[in-house]
């Protein structure tokens, strides 16, 4: 196969997910699921428990907007055909083997991992066995999420969401969305001018003593400065300590 050939088989996703013997359709499609949150798309099952678990309505169900991943995902024989293009492979395993991999934590792992360029895959096993330690020898390392001792069971579908959110935010993450402003932020002498506003207000109304202002309008302005708030808003509050002149009046 020419290097232009492998160059389209492979997908955009430099990030895959592999499912070993999955008995549970539900599993397949909550995978699914928790793979397209994350933003990652590439998802091969090895040798699942039904041959058409990507049209069960379980796991259609439990795709929940994700039903691309799902029907996209590539069925294979054995975890060999499923590692095709890749250059670092990770098993998830509950119990560390005699032999193989070294155990890491996935944050830990993933903070240098996330650097190397690799094209990287996650091998999970079976829900009712795990991996086979055939499977877990081939990877390079074996990742155990910290649980606590007296119960580390994990269900497949919730191990799969911990670990792409750990490796999207290896990688960088999304970030915080962004605030949704009403217009431009108002700027500091706004913002002064508000709570010189609310000062004479307040004095107005009685609710301040000015003889004994007790940091009161220090509090108000470091409570102005911290909301970030935008030209309008700072319009509709004065327009409240317009109400308020009036009212007392």
């Amino acid at each position: 196969m020419s290097d232009t050939d492998f160059s389209r088989r492979m997908p955009a996703d430099p990030t895959r997910f592999v499912l070993v013997g999955a008995s549970h359709a539900g599993n397949v499609g909550a995978t699914a699921r928790a793979m397209k949150v994350m933003g990652f798309s590439d998802l091969v099952l090895v040798a699942p428990r039904f041959a058409d678990v990507q049209h069960r309505p379980e796991a259609i169900a439990l795709a929940s907007g994700a039903t691309d991943i799902l029907a996209g995902a590539r069925v294979v024989a054995g975890l060999g055909d499923a590692l095709d293009g890749i250059t670092y492979v990770c098993a998830t395993a509950m119990t560390p083997r005699d032999f193989g991999p070294p155990n890491r934590a996935p944050r830990e792992l993933f903070a240098t991992l996330a650097t190397g360029g690799h094209r990287v895959a996650f091998v999970f096993g079976s829900e009712r066995f795990g991996l086979a330690n055939d499977d877990v020898y081939a990877c390079h390392a074996c990742l155990t999420i910290p649980t606590d001792p007296a119960y580390g069971s994990l269900n497949l579908a919730q191990a799969v969401q911990l670990i792409a959110y750990d490796w999207r935010q290896a990688l960088g993450g999304f970030g915080a969305p962004e605030r949704a402003l009403d217009g431009p932020l108002a700027d500091a002498v706004a913002v002064r001018g508000l709570v010189r506003h609310w000062q004479a207000s307040l004095e107005t109304l009685g609710f301040l003593d000015p003889a004994a202002p007790k940091k009161l309008m220090a509090r108000l302005q470091r409570l102005a400065n911290r909301a970030e708030l935008s030209t309008e808003e700072v319009h509709i509050l004065r327009g409240i300590a317009r109400a308020i002149d009036e009212r007392c009046r």
